[in-house]
């Protein structure tokens, strides 16, 4: 019995040294903005939050693009399609609540039904009344949501790589598996190593060529933003589940294209022939060798994708 009571305590020691070695401090936004936020850079004062966004292009669309990434991204992922589509279109691109530069809301409230007043309140702030949203993972999830909450405002919707139906046995990235751990999960609230971040975004991306130092060092400070790990363990815990209109993905009518990379390894590809079934009309594309983020690893064909499906 005293030899187990030492092996526990000596583990506990142990774990508690190793958190102590690679514990590390939040960053202040003051820190991030000089780094990540560019000349296109706006930082807008809405539900208690500075929203980071870029709003780009022709100025005279009536109906823009709006632009949401994924759990843990933030705008630059868009990057890419966003320079592409601008020239012809106006793009709006943001820092969803909980992440990026924008950070943690005062509600502390991180479900569908919130992502929806807080894109009401965002176009309405702009005087946008009809606009179309692109969504990829996470933020896909949020957009054929939003088509539930306000159809008459979406004009269209394209989603990337989106969530909304039951894991299908995919692999998943190390970081978000530790984020669903019970118990172990707290952890990440001290400890976010770019060892973790880099192994993460190794699932995310088929093609490795993509990930670049630069990325994880990206990644890894916004997620260590002041309040963004609080953030994203609320949601690995569970907080989209409090949704109070919980909307079926077949009673979404909006015009919708699905756009989706074959070797996903953290949303299965199967999906696509359920988002066909469920949403009548709609239109998917499937690109082949590609992961997670299409709009990243081949955003030449996403660019063209989305111009197609809204001329």
């Amino acid at each position: 019995m005293k030899l187990a009571t030492k092996i526990v305590g000596g583990i506990f020691a142990l774990l508690f040294i190793l958190l102590f070695i690679i514990c590390e401090r939040d960053r202040p936004v003051s820190e991030l903005v000089p780094l990540y936020a560019n000349q296109d850079s706006r930082f807008m004062s809405i539900l208690g939050m500075k929203v980071h966004y870029r709003d780009e292009g022709v100025q005279t669309d009536s109906v823009p693009l709006i632009l949401l990434h994924g759990m843990s991204s933030s705008l630059n992922t868009w990057d890419s399609v966003a320079m592409g589509l601008k020239s012809v279109r106006r793009v709006i691109s943001l820092d969803l609540p909980g992440f990026g530069l924008t950070g943690p809301s005062p509600e502390n409230t991180y479900n569908f039904d919130y992502y929806s007043k807080f894109i009401d309140s965002f176009t309405t702030r702009l005087h946008i009344k009809r606009f179309i949203l692109v969504g990829n993972s996470m933020g896909g999830a949020i957009s054929w949501n939003y088509a539930l909450h306000n159809p008459k405002g979406l004009a269209k919707m394209v989603l990337i790589d989106a969530a909304g139906y039951p894991k299908k046995g995919e692999s998943g990235s190390l970081g978000f598996k530790i984020a669903s751990t019970p118990v172990i999960n707290n952890l990440l609230l001290y400890a976010t190593p770019k060892t973790l971040v880099r192994k993460s975004l190794e699932t995310i991306y088929f093609d490795q060529n993509r990930l670049t130092d630069a990325q994880v060092e990206r990644f890894h400070d916004v997620a260590i933003r002041e309040g963004n790990r609080a953030v994203a363990l609320e949601i690995f815990k569970g907080s989209f589940g409090t949704t109070k209109n919980k909307g079926q993905i077949n009673q979404v009518k909006s015009p919708t294209l699905i756009l989706w990379g074959e070797k996903d390894n953290l949303i299965s590809v199967e999906n696509v022939a359920l988002f066909k079934r469920d949403i009548l009309g709609s239109r998917a594309e499937i690109y082949k060798n590609v992961g997670h983020v299409p709009m990243e690893e081949v955003p030449g064909k996403v660019t063209a994708s989305i111009l197609n499906f809204i001329r």
